[in-house]
């Protein structure tokens, strides 16, 4: 299970999600009424963030508004996901807009699966989840996927390790069953995930063969199950394209220049 997160650093990444999510500059009623947070408490930590030079405040309105040091603290990461030339970015529009699914990419994150952007779908029933938001790896489509690449005895220690954490016997990891499912992904090349977050839900995933910062990445087209299935070797293709594509370094089809007349 995840460990529950500090108190204060909890409330911290919820004041700075509330500017994300408002676009605007709050209160500090905003905080207290949206959060529950004790007037006190809120104020000294919007007080800190002012101190540190992430919030600005302004005594006439009393409202808080982030700086331009805040905006900053994250312009690398794009770049680290994405690749330089944001190969990863641009397939994953050209599936979007080829199969109107949710499009994510995730990363492991020791045990867990953390989605670190997506593209939401234009369909009518869709599932998509936060950005950040963590999956166990050895239930996830993804984590399968990323754990083809791993040896064996990896994925042994890591059910091991999974298993020690979790109290719930219920709960527990079967290492036969996980590897079916690894195995079945190594042979196709790709795993398709059927109701396995939710009902009704899956995804056809594939893993990224490039490591940005020695982390397993892995590319998800996500919806129904009918629709994926009557879908699925065209996405699974467009999948594999894509990545070469990228191995390549050239163009995907959709930024290559038009044919002149």
């Amino acid at each position: 299970m995840p460990t529950k997160p500090i108190k204060t650093s909890q409330r911290v990444f919820e004041i700075l999600e509330a500017f994300e999510t408002q676009q605007r500059p709050m209160a500090l009623k905003d905080f207290t009424r949206a959060f529950g947070y004790p007037a006190s408490s809120a104020s000294a930590l919007l007080k800190s963030l002012v101190t540190l030079g992430y919030l600005d405040y302004d005594r006439f309105s009393r409202t808080y508004m982030p700086t331009m040091r805040m905006a900053s603290l994250g312009t690398w990461v794009q770049r680290a996901l994405f690749g330089q030339n944001e190969q990863v970015l641009r397939l994953m529009q050209r599936l979007s807009e080829a199969y109107g699914e949710t499009v994510t990419l995730s990363a492991q994150s020791d045990l867990y699966v953390q989605y670190v952007y997506l593209i939401p779908s234009r369909l009518p029933i869709w599932y998509a989840v936060p950005i950040g938001t963590i999956r166990p790896i050895a239930r996830s489509g993804s984590g399968w996927a990323m754990l083809g690449v791993r040896s064996n005895e990896e994925i042994a220690q890591l059910v091991r390790r999974i298993n020690f954490h979790e109290p719930d016997p219920a709960r527990k990891v079967s290492l036969g069953e996980l590897m079916a499912h690894v195995e079945q992904g190594r042979r196709d090349g790709y795993v398709f995930n059927k109701h396995t977050l939710e009902p009704g839900a899956g995804g056809i995933c594939m893993v990224l063969p490039e490591r940005r910062f020695g982390r397993l990445f892995a590319l998800a087209v996500s919806g129904p199950v009918e629709r994926l299935e009557e879908k699925e070797a065209d996405v699974v293709a467009s999948l594999r394209a894509g990545i070469s594509q990228m191995e390549a370094g050239g163009p995907g089809p959709a930024d290559r220049p038009a044919p002149s007349a």
